[in-house]
């Protein structure tokens, strides 16, 4: 496990800080900002398991033997949290992702990433504890995300919307740096690789995926350059 203190935090803020991000500049393309809220977690008592899918892996490239959708056993130390989108959404219902939403209009991505985590969690995170910011991800639906990386707190009480989110999970940030992590799949519909980040024994596809892979080079190990847009998504998350 990743311990979660204040020298994780300015060790996050240097090393974002070292990274030059690579932005997009405004066109036509709606724009989303979407946070990686790093936050304490606790083994047990932060560990809501999600049970596998009733569908299982159908429709997930690649080799997926040992996957079922679950993810249970992932908290514990510095976290991140992840929501399971809720299923009545008019877009990528049911998929697993950031806190995060289109921007309105005139509003900065931090004011739109910060209103967006408590409007879905109710989650009040101040600027000053906007860590720094990683590259812009175009997105095959049409839209520009920007990520942000936010420190959240050691006790964090959460009050998701049902409406919005269906289920929150805390995720320790040392499953993101699981030996069989990432991996990469090719499709016929794409010259570019299918990224896929294993969480329990689930897959996090791109846009998500990609965004907390370049979050683990950048952030956590220091990376640089680690450039993540070039990772395709897959079918299902073209629309």
């Amino acid at each position: 496990m990743i311990e979660f203190d204040i020298g994780l935090r300015d060790r996050m803020v240097a090393n974002l800080a070292r990274h030059d991000v690579d932005t997009i500049a405004s066109d036509d393309r709606p724009r989303a900002a979407v946070a990686i809220i790093v936050v304490g977690s606790d083994v047990v008592g932060d560990d809501q398991p999600y049970p596998p899918d009733e569908l299982g892996m159908t429709g997930v490239p690649g080799d997926v033997v040992g996957f079922d959708g679950g993810i249970a056993g992932v908290a514990g130390g510095a976290a991140f949290l992840l929501c399971r989108r809720a299923a009545k959404m008019t877009r990528h219902a049911g998929q697993w992702a950031l806190p995060g939403g289109r921007l309105d209009e005139g509003e900065s991505v931090e004011a739109a990433a910060l209103r967006e985590i408590h409007e879905e969690l109710g989650l009040t995170i101040q600027p000053a504890d906007v860590l720094g910011r990683l590259d812009d991800y175009p997105t095959r639906s049409g839209f520009v995300i920007t990520p942000l990386v936010v420190w959240g707190g050691s006790d964090v009480e959460l009050s998701p919307d049902p409406r919005e989110v269906a289920h929150v999970l805390h995720v320790g940030l040392h499953e993101l740096c699981r030996a069989d992590s990432p991996r990469f799949v090719s499709i016929p519909e794409s010259s570019r690789p299918v990224v896929q980040l294993p969480i329990g024994r689930n897959l996090i596809h791109a846009p998500t995926g990609a965004i907390l892979l370049q979050f683990r080079w950048v952030a956590i190990e220091g990376q640089a350059p680690a450039r993540v847009s070039e990772f395709e998504q897959p079918v299902f998350a073209w629309q």
